[in-house]
């Protein structure tokens, strides 16, 4: 190092503790009002001495996907939530969140200690904490062990990295947000140094810098990388590294096999051989350091502007949230039976009575009437079910009822025979 950047690092240490560029601004990140975040405090030995919050929508999946979400410098886990809105996500798509937490006793500034051995190495302080986190959400949620995420902005997403390299088996895919490839710097110095110059790299060495982290021999995660271009934070050439240690872990070329446009954005992307997207680029064209805000494909908004939130016309956090294929679900409802139009129109109706044979209701409707009266009612007998059609008996001969009446009245000695 020459003794202009020694000078400029003597000049930065003193605003700087873990991760560079935030000084009193990181310090002075707004308070969240309420957040659905609640704390775990019993989660395992947590030797990173991390706090452990979590959501867990009530509408959620038989065995939901985890994502695990890493805040940046000078931000809490319900800072970073509430401005990337992944609560929200959670609760549209019914996945659970973990969002663990720095401590000022870890890092004045919050950040993650992306860069320290004893914080990065497999089961081992801050990462190891991350890893109990996970295993008490497991237990607890019956989460889907095939569908467990990572994110994380900044020193967030350099801790991402690290925990990508060492748990390779567990997570099936991670998005880094203008962070750096795992392994590039194991001190203070060397971390301020590649987060402003990037030293570049060949890809195998990269990748060995992954593959010697854990004995995980494939398949590797899946990854999405985003950027800003004016970021001068983290210099954007750390997205081609971690490009670069990717493509080297997934045996891909360098070339992208696809390149396009989301939301005005460009976008490289690499799949494998049976055509799954494995790793994605995103350039967010005079973007400064930050995660990229706003409105999703379904027309949502999640998160709002904060410091390092910016509106940039397109959502992050909807698209990796797509990326790890969490969007897609639809909760389902009890299905309720079809209603006709007109039954609305229609009033109740009462059941029935039996019918009754019309010589009993006469009986009970008049029963003080002569039988003169009676018996000029109609005998009328309740109907019979229809037998089947082949079954039917030819019709009978209409009754004369006249010709009735007048041999009930003869019998009666009301009237006399015809003839007398």
């Amino acid at each position: 190092m020459s003794l202009a950047e020694n000078v400029d690092y003597l000049k930065r240490l003193r605003e700087l503790n873990g991760f560079a560029g935030f000084g009193e601004r990181a310090r002075n990140f707004r308070q969240v009002p309420r957040s659905p975040l609640t704390e775990t405090e019993l989660f395992g030995t947590n030797p990173g001495e991390l706090r452990m919050l979590s959501y867990v929508p009530a509408n959620r999946q038989p065995s939901p996907a985890l994502v695990v979400v890493l805040h940046g410098c000078g931000q809490t886990a319900a800072g970073y939530d509430l401005g990337a809105g992944w609560s929200t996500l959670a609760r549209h798509f019914g996945f659970a969140l973990l969002m663990p937490e720095q401590t000022r006793s870890n890092n004045v500034n919050t950040c993650f200690n992306w860069f320290k051995p004893g914080d990065i190495a497999c089961d081992r302080g801050e990462a190891g904490s991350i890893r109990q986190m996970i295993a008490r959400m497991v237990a607890d949620y019956n989460i889907d062990k095939r569908r467990i995420f990572i994110t994380g902005l900044s020193a967030g997403g350099a801790m991402t990295a690290a925990m990508l390299a060492n748990y390779p088996e567990l997570f099936a895919a991670g998005a880094i947000i203008a962070g750096l490839p795992f392994g590039v710097a194991t001190t203070l110095r060397d971390a301020l140094y590649e987060m402003h110059h990037s030293t570049a790299r060949p890809p195998e060495e990269l990748g060995d810098l992954v593959r010697r982290a854990s004995k995980h021999t494939g398949p590797w995660p899946r990854l999405s990388v985003w950027h800003g271009s004016s970021d001068r934070t983290v210099n954007p050439a750390n997205a081609d590294e971690l490009v670069k240690q990717w493509l080297d872990l997934h045996q891909l070329p360098p070339a992208p096999m696809s390149e396009g446009t989301v939301d005005g954005y460009p976008r490289e992307v690499w799949w494998n051989g049976d055509g799954e997207t494995v790793v994605e680029s995103y350039t967010i064209t005079d973007m400064a350091h930050g995660t990229p805000l706003g409105v999703a494909d379904n027309d949502q908004r999640y998160g709002s502007e904060g410091v390092y939130l910016i509106e940039a016309g397109i959502s992050s956090s909807f698209h990796i949230a797509k990326f790890f294929g969490l969007t897609s679900w639809i909760r389902e409802r009890k299905p309720k039976p079809p209603e006709s139009p007109s039954a609305k129109l229609i009033p109740p109706v009462t059941p029935t009575l039996t019918a009754t044979p019309m010589q009993n209701l006469a009986k009970m409707i008049w029963p003080a009437k002569g039988i003169e009266q009676a018996a000029e009612e109609p005998a009328v007998q309740a109907p019979e079910p229809m037998p089947p059609p082949q079954q039917i008996a030819p019709r009978r001969r209409a009754i004369d009822m006249t010709a009735a009446i007048n041999r009930v009245l003869v019998a009666a000695g009301l009237r006399k025979a015809a003839g007398e």
